[in-house]
C-alpha cells in the first residue's frame, strides 16, 4: 500500500511511501488497514483509516528486494 495521507502523522507515516499491510478482517470491516509503519515497535503493525492508503502493484523484483530487507 502506498500512503496518501498521513492525517499529520509524520512521525508515524510518510506520504508517498509504501508501507506493508498485514491481514486483519475485523480490521478491514471497520474501514482500517494494519500497518508496519516507521514506529515498528509493534510488530503486528497498528490500524489506520483505509483511506490514507491505496493499493498498488509492485513489480516482482521491488517486491523481492523488500522482501529481502524485511520490509
Amino acid at each position: 500500500m502506498i500512503c496518501l495521507d498521513n492525517g499529520g502523522s509524520a512521525a508515524s507515516l510518510t506520504a508517498g511511501k509504501v508501507y506493508r499491510t498485514l491481514p486483519d478482517p475485523k480490521a478491514a470491516g471497520h474501514e482500517l488497514l494494519r500497518v508496519l509503519d516507521e514506529d515498528r515497535s509493534e510488530r503486528d503493525g497498528y490500524l489506520y483509516p483505509a483511506t490514507m492508503f491505496t493499493a498498488i502493484e509492485l513489480p516482482d523484483a521491488a517486491r523481492r528486494a523488500l522482501t529481502a530487507a524485511g520490509l
